[in-house]
This record gives C-alpha cells, structure tokens and sequence, in this order.
C-alpha cells in the first residue's frame, strides 16, 4: 500500500513537471511563432509611420527563430511523454496533476493572447495601417483558438486509456505542420549570421562617422573654417581617439576630404549597401543620413548651423 502511494506521489511529480514544461514551452512557441508571422507583416507591408510603430525588426525575427527552434521541439516531445502516459494508463485522465495543470495551461495561455490582442488593438488605435491590424489580429486569434480548443476538447474528453483520439492526432501533426512552415518561412526574410555582421561592422563605422561629424561641426563654429585633417581634429578634441578615426575590424584609417561650401567627405570600406529594401529604424536612420553601397565610398557632409542644427546654405 506504502508503495502504490509512494509511486503515484512521484508520478504526480513527474507529469507536473512535464506539464510546466510544455505550458513554458508552448507559451515561448506560440509567441515566437506570432512575432515571425508579424515581421513577415511588418516587412511587406510598409507604413511611413514605421518608424514610431509596426516597423520591420531582423533581431526581433532573430529573437523568435531563435526560441521557436529551441521551444517547439521541447514542446512536442513534452506533449508525446504526456500522451503517450495517458495511451498506456501510467497517467490517469482524472488524475488531479492533469486536471489543474491542463486548465492552468488554459489560464496562462488565455491570459497571454489577450495581453498579445489588447497590445495590437493598441496599435491600430495607435495609427497602425488597417491591413496589419487585420492580419495580426487573424494571427492572434487563430493561435488563440488553436490552443485553447486543443486543450478543452483534451479535458473534456471520455476515453483516454487504449485510445489513439484522431482529433488529438490531428490537432498534433497540424500544428507541427504549421510550426514547421513558419520557420521556412522565416528563413526568406532573414539574414545570414555573416550578412548580419556586416551590417553590424557597418553600422560601427558610421557610428564613428557620426562623432566625426559632430567634432566638425564644433570645430567649424569654433574656428570658422574645416579641420584640415583628421588628425588635427583629434588634438583639438581629445575625446576623439585614433581608435575613432580607423575601421575597429580591419584598423585602416577612415579617409576625409574638406571641399568648398563648408562640405566635406568621410571615406571607408563598407561591407554592404544601406540602399535598397527597408530595414529596421535603427538602419533607416543610417540610409537617411549616411547612404552608401558597398566598397569603397565617401560620403559628403555639410557643416550645420549653429542654431537651427540645418545644413549651412551653399
């Protein structure tokens, strides 16, 4: 008798602990799967206010390759130990342990899509494109409705030992399915590990050509005419090392040209091209003020004025 009990107590353990794990890893899947599905919304359909809201993110669709690749395999091998136990008896379907934990999964998920409704909703309020609203929110609720079916048809029905249930069946392979198209689809509009180096490597060049820039202006309102040389602007400035004037990967010094009409040219070796396909606002910043292809270019500037912070008139 001692025994029975001792072995229920751990059962109860062990399915407890395969239900947290499929609830924490159904909550990451779902999600991820949802902020794909939102970027591929977000990249195809662009709205000039994307740059305060709804705009395209790579790291986000990173973000969320990365957990659905990690999340959905634990998932669905969580899930087939749960079901499989409940096809052999070891794991009673009136079972308490299964009881709770399934509708604490329907509280966790529900709770979670209503925040992820009530924050799109938000968004089109926000003055979001009509278009991206209706398709996040088919997307929100679709993956509402899936779970939250899946899980109620699941406690609520009769048989359980000796029963391979189709609708469970069909419900497991379709959201596997389902799992496995996101992600192909996601590989379309991500980029490569190198190319998202690159454009890292870029961008902290042009973070440099930015504190450049900014030393110039200064200088410019200091003394009425440009620097005649990198160099002689980092003595003038001693917050702007020789480690400021050089590409941080390669160490070869970035190029600069004084020109007529208070214009001048800031010249490195660019990895890739800010020009093309929209990007995320931290990159449109950058197409907006520092345009290049890749290679070799120089990239001209104009003094600002001193109070307007506008470009100086020619």
């Amino acid at each position: 008798m001692e025994n029975t009990q001792n072995n229920s107590a751990n059962n109860s353990a062990k399915f407890a602990f395969f239900y947290m794990l499929s609830l924490a890893s159904l909550v990451f899947m779902s999600l991820a799967a949802g902020m794909i599905i939102f970027q591929i919304i977000n990249k195809n359909i662009v709205d000039v206010l994307e740059q305060f809201r709804g705009s395209y993110s790579p790291d986000q669709l990173k973000f969320a390759i990365s957990a659905l690749i990690i999340s959905a395999p634990i998932f669905y091998v969580a899930m087939s130990r749960i079901y499989k136990s409940l096809f052999s008896g070891e794991l009673d379907k009136d079972s308490g342990v299964r009881k709770w934990l399934t509708y604490f999964i329907l509280l966790v998920s529900s709770i979670v899509m209503i925040g992820w409704l009530i924050a799109t909703i938000n968004s089109f309020l926000d003055g979001e494109l009509t278009g991206k609203f209706i398709l996040k929110s088919i997307t929100a609720i679709v993956i509402a409705a899936a779970i939250f079916t899946f899980y109620f048809y699941d406690i609520k029905r009769d048989v359980a030992v000796g029963e391979k249930n189709k609708i469970i069946l069909i419900y497991f392979y379709a959201s596997l399915a389902a799992v496995i198209a996101v992600f192909a689809a996601s590989l379309f509009f991500v980029e490569s590990p190198q190319e998202t180096r690159n454009r890292k490597l870029d961008n902290m060049v042009l973070d440099k050509f930015n504190q450049i820039d900014n030393a110039v202006n200064t200088y410019y309102q200091e003394n009425k005419k440009l620097p005649g040389s990198l160099e002689l602007l980092a003595e003038e400035f001693p917050y702007l090392t020789n480690e400021d004037l050089a590409d941080a990967a390669t160490g070869k010094k970035f190029g600069y040209k004084p020109g007529e009409n208070n214009s001048y040219e800031l010249c490195a070796d660019f990895r890739t091209s800010s020009k093309g396909e929209e990007n995320d606002a931290y990159n449109n910043f950058y197409k907006e003020n520092w345009p290049h292809d890749a290679g070799y270019q120089c990239l001209k500037q104009k003094v600002r004025d001193k109070n307007s912070g506008e470009l100086m008139p020619l």
